[in-house]
């Protein structure tokens, strides 16, 4: 078997927060793979400029507003996918913000808005793509999680890092659940990825970027194009015997020792 198991040509993706990032990567790797794809984002403007920009590739590529943790909108949402396209073989599962506070400040409010978005709607999104793949005896679904989901961020993480930690828990009880059905579930664990956001913090403080690269052996920050070819591994045939794993994408940072160093560390 060649490169053909790496083909996703008639096959239908589901990817949320396509607008930009790593879900617009995703969502731009899977449809260069073959597959047509069901844009989401809460961002009007930017997912249906991505669809635009995917329209060489000759796919289906439909683009639809939805803001992942109203769970009504989930269900409007893959009432369109049956319409639109009339089955589900890939679920990237990218889409939510977090939010910063103090563990002693934060409010419950801000607690459960997270909850919410990071692990109630992602959760919502498997459950309506796993009971069509269950029909269809195949699928694969993979969820973005972070570093936080293991280790402890602080400076303020602490919802984030609560709602993180249970998307890893729902991956694997998801997989162990529905693996022997042929529904693979899987996570991928980015760690410091560039996007607008990381962009405004270092600008606003400068000495963020050093504190970062600290810890990334690789010596530079990541960039949302390079989990593309992570995606197609994913979504396809290729990754046939992969369920259940937690993939870092984190240029060795989740790798290294707290204490350790690497050539090139900035020192400060």
């Amino acid at each position: 078997m060649g490169l053909e198991m790496f083909d996703l040509t008639g096959r239908v993706a589901v990817v949320s927060g396509a607008a930009s990032g790593m879900g617009k990567a995703m969502a731009t790797a899977v449809a260069e793979a073959g597959a047509d794809v069901l844009l989401v984002d809460i961002d009007q403007g930017g997912v249906e400029r991505t669809a635009r920009e995917l329209a060489y590739l000759g796919r289906k590529i439909v683009a639809e507003v939805c803001d992942v943790s109203d769970l009504a909108a989930i269900d409007q949402l893959w009432e369109k996918l049956d319409k639109h396209f009339g089955r589900v073989d890939f679920l990237g599962n990218v889409a939510g913000n977090g939010a910063l506070g103090k563990p002693e400040e934060i409010s419950m409010d801000t607690v459960k808005q997270v909850v919410q978005n990071l692990v109630i709607g992602r959760f919502y999104m498997c459950q309506h793509a796993g009971k069509r793949m269950l029909k269809q005896g195949k699928g694969s679904i993979v969820n973005i999680g972070s570093l936080a989901s293991m280790n402890a961020l602080g400076r303020g993480h602490i919802a984030y890092s609560m709602s993180m930690g249970a998307v890893i828990q729902m991956t694997r009880e998801l997989s162990t659940e529905w693996s022997s059905r042929g529904v693979r579930v899987n996570a991928i664990l980015p760690g410091q990825i560039m996007n607008p956001q990381m962009e405004k913090r270092i600008e606003n403080d400068p000495d963020i970027e050093n504190f970062w690269l600290r810890g990334l052996p690789i010596g530079r920050l990541g960039q949302p194009d390079e989990i593309k070819g992570l995606s197609v591994l994913m979504a396809s045939d290729a990754s046939s015997f992969i369920t259940g794993a937690l993939i870092p994408f984190d240029g060795g940072n989740l790798a290294k020792n707290a204490g350790g160093s690497h050539p090139g560390m900035p020192k400060s």
